[in-house]
């Protein structure tokens, strides 16, 4: 038995991605007709459903803010404490690492979401607006045309939709990637297993300590995405609100092979060699196996997302980044917005296809930018010298440029792209300057600093905070690129900070072209807080 319909957009997949794009242009447009194709069964099981539970401030905004579900976070998510930092291989006593977090919340909120819990909140938000959700629906094929014809299997029936636009939100099945053969790999070569376990591990548990104990106000390091970190890999801890733990491991592929965590088994070995202090922790009888799962070169690329042709792709459908500092619900967010804008500009009439070019160029660009920030950077990860400054320097890279441009929502007003490209451009080369820089003083350190117990407050720099602060005003056009304009001012100043830092410590170190890059004629800004980097940096080396 067959049958047929009709509608605006067609979405194949109905997760993160494809549900927050429904809503969205419900939202935006609630007279047109969308219908999302979803192979699970909703709802669906919470805790140990998907990965991607942490967000960081664009996704976290787009969820909150764009799409108007801050209740539902605030209420039936939890807050998230902000990244935190363990440099912490190959130790029992995690209170004598070197720490690098927050000791209050940062303005700009994010959360841990539990995704089974999200994914069934959006499915009923979707439904309330007037989407066809359809769930239990198996796409059987998609022929692109003047209209295309989806064909899909649900409950027991094989039905034909014929659609003006057709959107990929189905993950890495890549329904349309497969299809127009649009993969696309890149060399950054890692790979990630995780689980989830029943209960909270609380790092306050790791010490009797009460000087470490009363370090973070409140008390609350549990509810931070922490990373113990070490050279080649870093493994994650996020609790979900579900009262479980996502746990992780994410590694260079060639520095520690899938094969030697490939099991639970094999993962918990593998973590009592180089993370025995957590290993004790995520062992206690109660913390039950929920899962396991393992991903082998997650991070891809892709050829084309949006075309002229009213067909686009999304999330992971697209492309795929890296985990470690959150942002695959930023690229949902980036991604879902170009292609809200591309059929609104269609159904008014408008010609949109040199749009959807430029979008995609600009898609890539974050893309390719924000891979700079992992690929070929694992090695530094255990270091606890020169990958706290990295941290610092990889969120001032995000909350200068990417950031503001989608909480102002000029990510499409290409006449002020226009406006910025220069200082874009300036933002581009400083940051792949930044990271040869970093990888090439992480080779110049021979020998690891010994234990210190040192706590780098990141919530202390002033400035720093500010930067998280800003994100959240609304500026005029001129205002706003103002801010970019002294947002690259301030990345040019903290680059020379850092560049001077690493001469003082390898007085021949190259400055891969960052002296070429930095006028010396600007007048410096007041030099990086001292309390805080000096034991970040000249402290640490002399330990």
């Amino acid at each position: 038995m067959s049958a047929s319909a009709a509608a605006d957009v067609v979405i194949l997949g109905g997760g993160l991605a494809g549900l927050t794009l429904a809503i969205q242009l419900k939202q935006r447009d609630p007279a047109m007709a969308v219908t999302v194709l979803e192979r699970r069964t909703h709802p669906v099981r919470e805790a140990a459903f998907k990965v991607g539970e942490s967000t960081v401030e664009i996704g976290a905004h787009y969820f909150a803010d764009v799409l108007g579900f801050r209740e539902h976070l605030e209420t039936r998510q939890l807050r998230k404490f902000g990244f935190r930092f363990f440099f912490s291989e190959g130790r029992e006593d995690l209170d004598r690492c070197t720490e690098l977090g927050v000791s209050e919340l940062l303005p700009t909120p994010s959360w841990q979401l539990d995704r089974g819990r999200f994914e069934n909140f959006l499915g009923e938000q979707a439904r309330a607006l007037g989407v066809q959700f359809i769930d239990g629906a198996v796409v059987r094929d998609v022929a692109l045309g003047d209209l295309h014809q989806v064909t899909y299997q649900h409950d027991h029936a094989t039905l034909t939709l014929a659609t003006r636009w057709v959107v990929d939100a189905a993950g890495r099945a890549s329904l349309l990637k497969r299809k127009l053969d649009l993969g696309q790999p890149n060399d950054h070569d890692a790979n990630a297993v995780w689980w989830r376990v029943d209960g909270y591990i609380d790092p306050q548990d790791w010490s009797g300590d009460s000087d470490w104990l009363q370090r973070c106000n409140p008390p609350a390091r549990w509810r931070s995405t922490n990373h113990m970190c070490g050279p080649g890999y870093w493994f994650w801890l996020i609790p979900l609100a579900s009262n479980a733990h996502s746990l992780g491991i994410v590694c260079d592929a060639k520095m520690h092979p899938l094969e030697t965590m490939n099991t639970h088994e094999k993962a918990m070995a593998w973590l009592r060699e180089h993370q025995p202090g957590v290993a004790r922790a995520v062992a206690k009888p109660e913390h039950t196996l929920q899962d396991f799962l393992f991903f082998r070169h997650f991070s891809y690329g892709c050829k084309q997302v949006y075309s002229g042709d009213r067909w686009a792709l999304t999330g992971e459908a697209g492309l795929f980044l890296d985990p470690f500092y959150s942002p695959g619900s930023d690229y949902i967010a980036i991604s879902n917005s170009y292609i809200c804008d591309l059929i609104g500009k269609d159904r008014a009439g408008q010609s949109f296809a040199p749009y959807a070019e430029l979008y995609q160029q600009l898609y890539f660009s974050f893309y390719e930018n924000t891979l700079t920030l992992f690929q070929d950077q694992y090695p530094i990860f255990g270091d606890a010298q020169v990958m706290p400054l990295k941290v610092v320097w990889d969120y001032t890279f995000y909350w200068a440029l990417l950031a503001p441009l989608f909480f102002a929502q000029r990510q499409t007003d290409i006449a002020m792209l226009g406006r910025l490209r220069d200082e874009f451009t300036q933002g581009r080369a400083l940051n792949l300057t930044m990271q040869a820089l970093l990888r090439d003083w992480y080779q110049r350190n021979t020998a690891p600093l010994r234990p210190d117990g040192r706590w780098l407050d990141q919530f202390k720099l002033d400035w720093f905070h500010e930067m998280n602060r800003a994100l959240n005003d609304r500026l005029d056009d001129a205002a706003f690129a103002q801010r970019i304009r002294d947002n690259v001012a301030r990345m040019h100043w903290l680059a020379r900070e850092m560049l001077g830092e690493a001469r003082r410590n390898h007085p021949t170190i190259p400055d891969q072209g960052l002296d070429a890059l930095l006028d010396a004629s600007e007048n410096p800004p007041p030099s990086l807080d001292a309390s805080w980097y000096a034991r970040t940096a000249a402290e640490a080396t002399a330990a």
